[in-house]
């Protein structure tokens, strides 16, 4: 079942305590699409500037990712410079210049509107509604946001929020969202506006997963060294969508596999900087660190049985 993505693509210069990369391939549509493919088919809708490099187009291609939806426009491409602090969940936008992407108005092709699975990545409320309003009858939709639609679109945003199966979002966010300081109940609130199922990214510490049956918490895959965070949480996105597409369905049962799968790409991702760790990476490499997860995690896995 093949996936939609939009968002952005652009060049990341990124400093942390390992080192700095300059105008780095990155961008929320990059890691997602990247990800994803390992599972489905996936179908990328973004724009870029004049000065896009051919390699990194032939970068996406020779991964099976589609890029007909990709636009080139007149002007420089989405351009992010970040340091992150010896806590890498901190981190300072040093400098921001959306470029083309200021200006990105998407118009999705005749069978992009008839995927089976969407994901809006983290673009505005209304450009994130203007893109579900083409889509014919999707299974699936879901979204990512931040703090900042938060703080100032937030009546577009709980909108959209009535329109998507799925929301993506960090911790901080959630709270901010619902305007509560228990995550428990940041995360109950916002399954009130309308997504079936809510995801809370909480970085090292994991994520927990929001529905109206239950509460599902996976931890952080544990690394030795994190390298590079950026674009962890839309890998994990794009691993986790990827195998809801996979299996042709949802249920709790998948979501929660889901999630696991989704942790296991984003644990990768962090290895390197950019997108370096995923360029290499095989679906023997993932499945042996998801069945290594799964034993971490399961108290009640077969290893441990006879014991």
């Amino acid at each position: 079942m093949s996936i939609v993505v939009v968002g952005s693509i652009g060049y990341d210069t990124v400093e942390t305590q390992h080192g700095r990369i300059a105008d780095a391939l990155g961008g929320s549509a990059s890691f997602f699409s990247v990800a994803a493919r390992f599972f489905a088919p996936v179908s990328m809708v973004a724009v870029v500037g004049e000065d896009f490099k051919s390699d990194d187009v032939k970068f996406f291609t020779d991964r099976n990712v589609d890029i007909r939806g990709l636009v080139h426009e007149k002007g420089e491409t989405f351009r992010w410079h970040g340091r992150y602090h010896e806590d890498m969940n901190q981190r300072d936008t040093l400098h921001l210049a959306l470029n083309v992407f200021a200006d990105f108005s998407p118009d999705l092709l005749p069978d992009q509107r008839r995927a089976d699975y969407l994901f809006l990545a983290n673009i505005s409320p209304q450009l994130q509604s203007r893109v579900l309003s083409q889509m014919t009858n999707p299974k699936v939709v879901a979204a990512d946001t931040m703090d900042h639609w938060i703080n100032t679109e937030r009546a577009a945003l709980i909108k959209m929020l009535a329109k998507v199966d799925i929301l993506t979002l960090n911790d901080q966010e959630a709270k901010l969202l619902a305007q509560e300081h228990n995550l428990v109940k940041a995360g109950r609130a916002i399954l009130k506006m309308g997504p079936k199922t809510v995801l809370v990214k909480r970085g090292e510490y994991g994520v927990l997963l929001f529905s109206p049956e239950s509460m599902f918490a996976v931890p952080a895959y544990p690394l030795e060294e994190v390298i590079d965070p950026t674009g962890a949480g839309d890998t994990f996105a794009g691993g986790f969508m990827g195998f809801i597409a996979r299996s042709g369905k949802v249920s709790e049962p998948v979501l929660r596999k889901a999630v696991v799968y989704g942790s296991v790409m984003g644990s990768f991702v962090v290895e390197r900087f950019s997108l370096d760790r995923l360029s290499d990476l095989s679906w023997e490499t993932i499945d042996a660190r998801y069945r290594a997860f799964v034993e971490l995690t399961d108290s009640q896995h077969t290893k441990w049985n006879s014991q």
